[in-house]
């Protein structure tokens, strides 16, 4: 029986001024697993799910939509912190796609090894081994 992983509890929210394309650059650059895409009746994606493969995921929709909760808050404004067991290949993909490298893949004094990129919409994503203590 393999080892299973705990579900995560808490999955970050993205407004995004055009979400099929973030999707798009998201499984591409970093590997997340699209699960679900949900479009409202004008085309806008209403309510996108992405899985992390090592546990958790992100979720996401476009801006603007009159229905909403999020149609106030700003597009490219968050910062998400991914654990991966292996930050230096998600480093290399994330190169390989174009995304801007904020903080190169590093060792930390706090034990992580990890980096930080912007993706399309502005938003920062950090990849690290740090698994909070």
């Amino acid at each position: 029986m393999s080892e299973q992983r705990p579900s995560a509890a808490v999955w970050p929210c993205l407004n995004c001024e055009n979400a099929q394309a973030t999707i798009g650059f998201l499984v591409d650059a970093f590997g997340f697993d699209l699960t679900a895409v949900h479009n409202d009746d004008a085309g806008r994606v209403s309510h996108a799910e992405l899985r992390w493969p090592e546990g958790g995921g992100i979720m996401l929709g476009d801006a603007g939509r009159p229905d909403s909760e999020y149609a106030s808050m700003p597009t490219g404004a968050a910062s998400v912190y991914v654990v991966t067991d292996d930050p230096d290949r998600v480093y290399a993909r994330a190169r390989s796609a174009g995304a801007q490298v904020l903080r190169e893949l590093r060792e930390e004094d706090y034990g992580s090894r990890g980096f930080s990129v912007r993706d399309r919409e502005g938003n920062i994503f950090s990849f690290g081994t740090y698994r909070g203590g």
